[in-house]
């Protein structure tokens, strides 16, 4: 079992930057296929970002390559979603989501979901 708990969202100007945390609990966390999504009013969720379990590959949606990085740091349990150069359509509730080694962008193969945190961003 693995429990999930993100932090860090909030309101950001357009150009700004905000840094997400996600922080795991639960053994298998290093072994695990870490992933970012978002869901925007109105729209359905939508992939961000994936890392796999040593970091050494990540996936990013086209829609964010080149402003958002993840990374993990499996001492801590924890895996961050830096981003740059927001966008108002970046604003969202945005999730952290694990599963137990499942490199994809499909939300219904993660296991485990965090309860999202709002990421506001004003134009």
């Amino acid at each position: 079992q693995v429990q999930l708990v993100e932090s860090g969202g909030g309101l950001v100007q357009a150009g700004g930057s905000l840094r997400l945390s996600c922080a795991a609990s639960g053994r298998s966390f290093s072994t695990s296929v870490m992933g970012w999504f978002r869901q925007a009013p109105g729209k359905e969720r939508e992939f961000v970002t994936a890392i796999n379990w040593s970091g050494g590959s990540t996936w990013v949606a086209d829609s964010v390559k080149g402003r958002f990085t993840v990374s993990r740091d499996n001492a801590k349990s924890t895996v961050y979603l830096q981003m740059h150069s927001l966008k108002p359509e970046d604003t969202a509730i945005y999730y952290c989501a694990a599963n137990r080694g499942t490199w994809t962008r499909l939300e219904s193969l993660y296991d485990y979901w965090g309860q999202g945190i709002q990421v506001t961003v004003s134009s």
